[in-house]
């Protein structure tokens, strides 16, 4: 069985096991989504979750969130850690995406590298949930570790390199879900400490189990 192969068995089981691959990050405007990602640098999602709504109350608009005195935007955003350098990206991506891009979130990997604080990982996750631009890859830690371990990717740890390889076995349309579904599986029944091997629906194409 090709890798290719393998990856549309395990895609479709992760399909039947979390039919609804929502992003576990709260928003409701697109902008919101960008800024809720760099603040889950380092942090869980669980603690975005508990200061956006504070953080976006406060600042309603992206008008009001370039305005911002950074030092307000740390306070609040304080406990999801190195929260100097989110509230400065977070301001000056809101002033760049007023002065640039017409105060719309770009559409393109290209522009949105260009935003303070924006990496590729970041990048994929916009143009996958708000775009659904097909082979977006969010090679968060949980997509490389799992992936490493059905044996998708070579287990290579760098994020650029995880994506590049699930971007070669995986069914373009489907990347992106794919890659939330590794994370609520990564919390479910694959974690990092202990494995739930004996009762993992895709433990027959892991390479890690069969080994």
């Amino acid at each position: 069985m090709t890798k290719k192969e393998r990856a549309v068995h395990i895609v479709e089981a992760l399909k039947a096991l979390y039919p609804d691959s929502v992003c576990s990050l709260n928003y409701e405007k697109d902008y919101e989504l960008l800024f809720s990602v760099r603040l889950s640098a380092q942090c869980t999602d669980a603690r975005v979750n508990l200061v956006t709504p504070e953080l976006f109350g406060r600042y309603p608009t992206l008008e009001a969130l370039a305005a911002a005195d950074v030092a307000d935007v740390e306070a609040i955003i304080h406990s999801t850690g190195f929260f100097r350098a989110k509230a400065r990206d977070i301001v000056l991506a809101a002033q760049m995406l007023l002065r640039d891009y017409g105060g719309k979130v770009p559409g393109t990997m290209e522009e949105l590298l260009k935003l303070p604080g924006v990496g590729r990982k970041t990048a994929n996750l916009v143009l996958g949930d708000i775009y659904h631009t097909p082979g977006a890859v969010v090679a968060d830690t949980h997509c490389i570790r799992i992936s490493g371990k059905l044996g998708l990717t070579d287990g290579s740890k760098d994020p650029h390199q995880v994506e590049l390889q699930l971007r070669k076995v995986l069914p373009p349309e489907e990347s992106n879900d794919f890659c939330h579904r590794l994370v609520l599986h990564g919390r479910a029944v694959c974690t990092a400490r202990s494995p739930k091997c004996a009762a993992c629906v895709l433990a027959p194409w892991c390479k890690s189990f069969q080994q």
